[in-house]
């Protein structure tokens, strides 16, 4: 693992600068993608770099973690919605080589589809990851298989806390998700993890310096040969 520690404008523009080297050595990249407040300043980096033309994304393909069970793309809290309204809707991304989950369609079948496409499609060159509270990766809960692929899964009472903030009450939080596999994420020949926050710091430690368990799942990064972590000065304090 390598980590970057700086303010979060910082580590945006390090991060950012990942990218500007894959897509320019790799144009048709696929690039992983992930939501939440966390990626907000990447994604933002990323717009402006790309206006200003030191990277394209016009023959790049991207494929997002998880979405939302029972929300369609066009629900503002879906996370369809939430990559084109604050990327993809901003760069030169065909619209139709970005993906992700279906939160209608949450049969088995159509889960393990999304796999097959990631992989007719290359395979992932950079996924982006946040983490949770307790250690989720995309929405891989404490105790996911390691060997898990795309699946359906229910959010923690702590997980829907946490991401109520979004929405009107709780009541309106859904109990459930699609999300890419802890194996799906680790099948990337790289990856980002970003967090932010003092909140954060406990389980950045744990999953960096902590045992590799099943309970905290970003602790199995550590068995990958390729992770950048990105960190601001508080979410690093316990390391």
């Amino acid at each position: 693992m390598k980590i970057y520690v700086g303010t979060p404008e910082e580590i945006a523009k390090l991060a950012a600068e990942r990218y500007v080297k894959l897509l320019n050595e790799k144009p048709d990249a696929v690039l992983g993608h992930a939501t939440g407040s966390t990626p907000l300043g990447l994604y933002a980096e990323l717009i402006r770099l790309n206006k200003e033309g030191r990277m394209s994304y016009a023959k790049a393909t991207s494929f997002n973690l998880d979405e939302y069970v029972g929300l369609d793309g066009t629900h503002d809290q879906s996370y369809r919605y939430f990559m084109d309204k604050n990327l993809f809707d901003h760069i030169d991304i065909r619209k139709e080589c970005t993906f992700v989950p279906s939160g209608l369609d949450t049969s088995d079948s159509t889960a393990a589809a999304y796999d097959k496409a990631i992989e007719a499609a290359g395979g992932i060159d950079v996924q982006l990851l946040g983490i949770g509270n307790n250690g989720h990766i995309g929405f891989n809960e404490p105790n996911t298989p390691f060997g898990s692929i795309t699946h359906k899964v229910e959010l923690t009472q702590s997980t829907r806390e946490a991401n109520a903030r979004f929405f009107a009450s709780i009541d309106e939080v859904p109990t459930h998700a699609v999300t890419m596999g802890i194996k799906t994420v680790m099948n990337a020949r790289s990856i980002i993890l970003m967090a932010i926050g003092k909140a954060k710091a406990p389980i950045i430690r744990a999953t960096v310096c902590g045992e590799v368990t099943p309970e905290v799942p970003a602790s199995v990064l550590q068995l990958h040969p390729d992770v950048e972590i990105y960190l601001d000065h508080d979410a690093a304090s316990l390391l």
